[in-house]
């Protein structure tokens, strides 16, 4: 048996809104109210806002190949749609590609206080050797120690050749395995479509078969600018309607961005038991939106936040998309306090995945967990430290990041790679 205590903490944030201090004590990776701590190893937390890991809901790892692309920035999606598939193609997308790309960003993710990531994968060249792109992203997470969620997404894929492969990963990655979690939580499969303006209804459908023989998520994307204009031209719908009639309006779906969306579509959304996640680190610098997250939350929507991927987002900082996210609020709404947004960031997050053991540090909850330092002079004056969290040193970092009861991040750095030579391999192969 191994027991942990992180001791000495300012705050300890142990769910939405319920700050305590005390001690966290962690037996074999979880949780527990109490426990024999007279071997433990105890994990220093002088000075540290304690709170569970960071989920990133929406993400597209591969996009951390490809930041900053000369005119990708500030144009219209039906723009920067075919500029960032151009970047793909001339790029070739491969296993090592894939892998090296997720390493990169989810090392990223590490290093800011993200234990868990949602990759919502789109780019799949025809005949492309799909399950070995996901057993690349899968090691990279595993080599790092982050709990990935791997999404097999489509975006003009043949309609077949997605759920095939779909199956293929599933059968390979986590055969046998209820909901699609691996034994040991750390890596989870899921399905989705990039939405109606770029995917059929028989993607739709034969993506949700797969994700109903297994009971995997569903994710997709909705409502975005893009996505309201060609559904309108194509099917005379939105894509609400759209998803509504296609059966991906159910509480087994997950459906980022919403930007534009009408009262009446926030009533069904809510009415289907679908979840939501706000990435506003990608539509608000791409003029693309503002979720209305009030509202969404009002009408009992679990809204959790992603960053989106490197061609939208050249950050994967969650922490800081949720400081974005707490100030831009007061554009379409009531400001959204800093509990509330954090819990998007954490629990919201988690619970959009299934994932309920994740996000939160209650007895039984995984023990993902991040030591924010709140000594230094950017929180002098705070007083609320946990607050503080988003209002006070944007960019924040983590002093010490833990998956599952194992320490992962120590002192600000990577305990299982060397961030040096993630960087290096990147930029050999993207260049090469």
């Amino acid at each position: 048996m191994s027991v942990l205590v992180v001791r000495g903490a300012v705050a300890v944030l142990e769910d939405a809104g319920r700050v305590r201090t005390g001690d966290v004590i962690v037996v074999d990776g979880a949780v527990v109210d109490d426990a024999d701590t007279t071997d433990a190893e105890i994990l220093d937390a002088s000075g540290c806002v304690v709170t569970a890991g960071l989920v990133n809901a929406h993400h597209h790892l591969l996009q951390t190949a490809f930041r900053t692309l000369p005119g990708t920035r500030g144009i219209p999606m039906r723009e920067w749609l075919p500029a960032m598939a151009a970047a793909y193609t001339a790029a070739g997308i491969d296993p090592e590609l894939t892998g090296l790309a997720a390493r990169a960003g989810l090392a990223e993710a590490l290093l800011s206080g993200v234990t868990t990531v949602a990759d919502h994968h789109l780019t799949w060249p025809s005949g492309a050797d799909t399950v070995g792109m996901a057993r690349a992203a899968a090691a990279a997470a595993a080599d790092l120690g982050a709990r990935l969620v791997f999404v097999r997404g489509a975006a003009r894929d043949d309609p077949q050749e997605a759920a095939s492969s779909a199956q293929a990963i599933v059968d390979a990655l986590v055969p046998d395995r209820p909901g699609g979690v691996s034994a040991d939580g750390m890596l989870q499969v899921a399905v989705g479509p990039a939405g109606v303006h770029s995917d059929p209804r028989e993607t739709f459908d034969l993506l949700g078969e797969v994700a109903h023989r297994h009971g995997l998520r569903r994710r997709t994307q909705a409502n975005e600018v893009v996505d309201v204009e060609i559904a309108l031209e194509r099917y005379g719908r939105r894509p609400l309607d759209l998803l509504e009639d296609w059966g991906w309006l159910a509480a087994d779906v997950t459906l980022a961005h919403l930007c534009d969306v009408t009262p009446d579509e926030i009533g069904r959304v809510a009415a289907s038991g679908t979840s939501a996640t706000h990435a506003p680190g990608c539509d608000v610098p791409m003029g693309w939106g503002v979720a209305p997250v009030r509202a969404l939350r009002d009408a009992g929507i679990t809204v959790g936040l992603g960053t989106s991927g490197g061609g939208s987002n050249d950050a994967g900082h969650l922490l800081a998309d949720a400081r974005l996210a707490m100030q831009v609020s007061a554009l379409v709404g009531p400001q959204l306090p800093a509990s509330e947004v954090l819990s998007m960031a954490t629990s919201g997050s988690a619970d959009g995945l299934g994932r309920t053991e994740l996000g939160r540090l209650t007895p039984g909850s995984a023990a993902d967990l991040c030591l924010w330092d709140v000594s230094g002079v950017a929180d002098a004056g705070v007083a609320d430290p946990v607050a503080g969290l988003l209002w006070a040193s944007p960019g924040r970092r983590p002093r010490t990041v833990v998956v599952g009861g194992r320490v992962v991040v120590d002192a600000g750095r990577l305990v299982r790679a060397d961030e040096g030579e993630i960087v290096t391999r990147l930029f050999e192969r993207v260049t090469r």
